[in-house]
């Protein structure tokens, strides 16, 4: 099944979303669990227990429920023994992930793993190790040097827009509502918006031409960054979307969070988290927006406090982390229990979703 990823994305960020968000927080997250099995193994994913069959690996380890769910089946169905890792790479336990066939669940903090302990997790299978980001982020760099490279100013807050990536569909509503704040970036003198289109070179041609008509000072338009980490050392707040990864890229970054617009599923977790921690700043609507970053332009201090909230979430060695315990777990034999599929009654939820 070939997969047409802005038109996936739709259903996200469309007319759809509500409903996502409600299957998201809602199924299996109570009593009635998913613990797992073939279920569609057979039909839908032959290929990959072949692959399976050919590569014999020593370990899989899965950062998406069907990933997860997939790599469980094909153990089933190959008879070829090896641990699942599953590593969610948001900051709340999706209810289909297959818990009772997990040899180790790697979880982003103590909030998941009191998720899974009523999912009948053993505490064996749980481990705290933050969620898993490309090498470079804890590294000490210079901010005024990493400014230069990118022709940025160093004597202003300097404010990373972060609005594209590999697709535009996830960002539309992101970009509709900072469309809006536009008119008013001149105001913040002591402010510089750097504007991240991704590989979106249409998006970044139409802000360069948007921006030359309205003569903004304050604004810079960057084509595709290969070092992220350097450029979010650099700068001192970010505007983004509440993505799993990009969040933990920033704590890591020790860059400030304000996360734009409403969120569904996944990212209303993240949210939920990051705010809860005091981690981060959330606006919903471009007017929001423009008022929250009228109090940091004034009051630049509050930036300080969101790093040091942050710290409780900064783990920006998760995915050495994972492949240590990754690697303790192979050539350990388990006793495994075959099943098409595994429904089963679980405790009370630690948290109400």
């Amino acid at each position: 099944i070939k997969f047409d990823g802005n038109k996936t994305a739709a259903s996200f960020t469309g007319a759809t979303r509500p409903i996502y968000d409600l299957t998201w927080r809602y199924t299996l997250t109570g009593h009635l669990l998913w613990g797992g099995g073939t279920a569609w193994s057979r039909i839908m994913f032959p290929a990959f227990n072949e692959y399976i069959r050919s590569r014999r690996p020593i370990a899989v380890v899965a950062t998406h429920i069907t990933a997860a769910n997939v790599a469980v089946g094909a153990r089933v169905i190959t008879g070829i023994d090896y641990p699942v890792i599953c590593v969610p790479t948001d900051y709340e336990v999706e209810g289909w992930w297959p818990h009772k066939d997990t040899d180790l669940f790697c979880v982003a903090n103590e909030f998941m793993a009191e998720t899974l302990r009523p999912r009948k997790v053993l505490e064996t299978k749980i481990r705290i190790t933050g969620i898993p980001i490309r090498a470079g982020f804890d590294t000490d760099y210079d901010r005024e040097e990493e400014l230069a490279k990118f022709n940025l100013p160093t004597d202003k807050t300097v404010v990373l827009v972060m609005a594209g990536a590999s697709l535009p569909q996830p960002y539309v509503r992101f970009r509709a509502e900072m469309d809006r704040t536009l008119p008013f970036l001149r105001s913040f003198e002591d402010m510089h918006f750097v504007f991240l289109p991704g590989k979106d070179k249409e998006y970044a041609a139409r802000l360069k031409t948007l921006f030359d008509a309205m003569k903004l000072e304050n604004v810079t338009v960057l084509d595709y960054v290969n070092d992220m980490a350097a450029l979010m050392h650099g700068c001192d707040l970010a505007i983004l979307k509440s993505g799993g990864l990009t969040v933990t890229e920033c704590l890591c970054a020790h860059l400030p969070m304000i996360l734009l617009g409403k969120s569904y599923g996944q990212e209303k977790a993240n949210t939920t988290m990051l705010t809860g921690m005091g981690a981060s700043m959330h606006v919903t609507t471009a007017r929001e927006l423009i008022v929250t970053l009228r109090h940091l332009h004034d009051h630049p201090e509050s930036l300080k406090a969101l790093l040091i909230n942050g710290e409780v979430l900064r783990r920006p060695h998760a995915a050495e982390d994972i492949a240590i315990a990754t690697m303790e777990l192979v050539g350990k034999p388990q006793k495994r229990k075959r099943a098409f599929c595994r429904f089963y009654w679980g405790g009370k939820p630690a948290h109400i979703r």
